[in-house]
């Protein structure tokens, strides 16, 4: 009986550990599930929130890629080109007294909103036509008093002309006429279910299920070259948290070593100056860094050929080569090192360089690899000081400031669906970099036995 006893509270003590752990991924996964599925929405502030919606339907995505390739042979991204037609068709009910006239248009409606607006764009009612809506099928509702009406809509693009990113469509039916199935699910619903809306019926797989994403992409363009903004920014992101990374483990590698391993004067004067920085809060210096970037320090800036490093990658990373927090790490890690490695590289006439890049550093891979991911998360998140050095023009930016310019320009028309996209989409590099190189944070040093 003990031993049962014994046995039944092992297993509840278990049951208790395991559930508060899945409580707790729930409570920290929840959010971020959440904000991925809102992302991909149409409204992505629709309450109650729905986890059924049309971009997450099966039928919609192998709909989007057929629509897609025959627009424009595209099927991920979609769009029209001249000479493609693509048909649509949607089954509607018709309660009995009601005339079934449907109405269809291509709308002249500008694609895009905020930073898309400011550009001309081709109309798809400048160059498609619309046939229909032809009447297939009609048969009775066998629940319903009505009839069921299957229309077919065809649209062609005649003639020579530019590509349409987007085709859009709406259908209006009289009032007591209900959408029952579409080729593809509209968009939304207008004047209270009356018109069925797509934004595109062109738009490829990954045009319908991340169509904030692309948008994210196509409408934030450079008004003198026209390239993509958001990539651009993307791109500059990765650069300088690549360079900040590199600059990071190289120093403060050599430095931590340095003041683990080397005696020299000054040595513990020196670390302790390193401690006092790490307790100065960045916005207690940013003002004299700024100065320093401005108007340069015993002519730094005019060493780079330049009047000022403001609005430069080369001030933004010469200001943060290497943190003292990063230096602190390896210096703790160095130290942790047994010393008879080194000694039995010195007898064998290593210099102290040598002995760091082809003994101790070798050994410093799960130190090197958190240090990279931290230093890569930081530089990638960060705002406040790459906001204050570039300031123009909008190609320069890093990913951070330039989420912030789609607040000011789609946040004043409610435009929350690719805010929200460019947000997320800001968090994938580090979920991915964790993700490959998450062992480096329980990884310990490996080191062999020294025999006497």
């Amino acid at each position: 009986m003990g031993a049962k006893e014994a046995v039944r509270r092992r297993w509840a003590a278990l049951g208790w550990a395991y559930g508060l752990l899945l409580a707790f991924g729930v409570f920290f996964v929840a959010p971020f599930v959440m904000g991925f599925l809102a992302s991909l929405k149409t409204d992505p502030l629709e309450w109650p929130f729905r986890l059924a919606f049309p971009q997450v339907s099966p039928k919609n995505w192998a709909a989007a890629w057929r629509l897609g390739q025959a627009g424009s042979g595209d099927p991920w991204l979609g769009g029209m080109r001249p000479g493609r037609q693509v048909a649509l068709e949607v089954v509607y009910f018709v309660p009995r007294g009601v005339e079934p006239t449907l109405l269809a248009e291509i709308p002249r409606r500008k694609p895009g909103a905020g930073m898309g607006a400011v550009f001309e764009t081709p109309y798809a009612s400048d160059h498609v036509t619309l046939e229909g809506p032809i009447p297939l099928e009609r048969r009775p509702a066998h629940q319903e008093e009505g009839e069921i009406i299957r229309y077919r809509l065809v649209l062609r693009y005649q003639g020579e002309g530019p590509f349409l990113e987007r085709v859009p469509l709406d259908l209006e039916a009289p009032r007591g006429m209900v959408l029952v199935e579409a080729t593809l699910d509209p968009t939304r619903f207008e004047r209270r279910g009356r018109v069925a809306s797509w934004d595109n019926v062109t738009p490829g797989l990954l045009g319908y299920v991340f169509h904030s994403y692309v948008r994210a992409f196509r409408e934030t363009r450079s008004l003198e070259t026209g390239e993509s903004l958001f990539l651009r920014w993307t791109l500059n992101s990765f650069l300088i948290a690549f360079l900040k990374v590199l600059t990071t483990l190289v120093f403060a590698s050599m430095a931590g070593y340095a003041l683990a391993r080397l005696r020299f004067p000054g040595r513990q004067a020196l670390f302790l100056f390193m401690l006092f920085t790490m307790m100065v809060p960045g916005q207690v210096t940013f003002i004299s860094n700024y100065l320093v970037l401005r108007d340069g320090i015993f002519g730094l800036s005019t060493l780079f050929g330049v009047e000022t490093l403001l609005n430069t990658y080369t001030g933004l990373i010469l200001s943060g080569l290497v943190g003292a927090s990063a230096v602190f790490i390896m210096k703790q890690f160095f130290e942790s090192i047994p010393r008879e490695v080194e000694e039995a590289a010195l007898i064998d006439g290593a210099t102290p360089l040598q002995t760091l890049f082809r003994i101790v550093l070798p050994m410093s891979t799960p130190a090197l690899g958190a240090l990279a991911i931290l230093t890569f998360q930081g530089t990638w998140n960060e705002f406040f000081w790459p906001f204050i050095v570039l300031t123009s023009p909008r190609e320069i930016y890093t990913l951070p400031i330039g989420l912030l310019s789609f607040r000011n320009a789609y946040g004043q028309v409610g435009d929350w669906g690719l805010i929200l996209a460019g947000g997320f989409f800001s968090m994938i590099p580090v979920l991915i970099l964790f993700a490959v190189f998450q062992r480096y944070f329980v990884e310990g040093v490996n080191v062999g036995g020294v025999k006497e």
